[in-house]
């Protein structure tokens, strides 16, 4: 039997119907809420294109089980970040340093980008390297996507 959960998704309360407790994030905000910024990558959370906040934090949410979350806490995609007509800092410096290729890799790039400025306004290249170290990109455009979150950095 289906079971309701009432998530804070982007800013709005959403209620999600879960066959099974375990089902991953990821499936809940793709499939039930049609939100396709996080993306289904590798399925083991090692990849990053997953990634959400949760209250903040950079998660993966295929490795998160929805039954985990705790009422209240607010989850945050790619879609609740920013929009076309107002795009967050860290999207604007992504397109404006055109760090976007194939695609696999950008919702965990930018999503774990703004969590890390979120914290440290001002990191140096080093700690931007270190803070995407877990997100995998396949087609090389690791030095435009540190380039667009030193230039993110500078407008904060």
């Amino acid at each position: 039997m289906a079971q309701s959960v009432s998530l804070d998704v982007n800013g709005r309360a959403v209620t999600a119907a879960l066959d099974d407790p375990e089902t991953p994030l990821l499936y809940v905000l793709r499939d039930d809420l049609g939100l396709h910024g996080p993306r289904f990558g590798c399925g083991l959370g090692q990849c990053g294109s997953c990634t959400v906040h949760i209250d903040g934090q950079a998660v993966r949410s295929c490795v998160t089980p929805t039954s985990s979350l705790k009422p209240g806490q607010k989850i945050l995609t790619l879609e609740g970040l920013g929009s076309p007509e107002a795009p967050h800092p860290v999207q604007k410096a992504f397109i404006e340093e055109q760090a976007a290729q194939c695609g696999y890799c950008i919702n965990g790039m930018i999503m774990q980008s703004a969590a890390l400025l979120s914290k440290n306004k001002q990191p140096s290249e080093d700690e931007i390297r270190q803070a995407l170290v877990g997100n995998l990109c396949r087609c090389g455009t690791h030095l435009r996507i540190v380039r667009a979150v030193k230039r993110a950095s500078e407008t904060l």
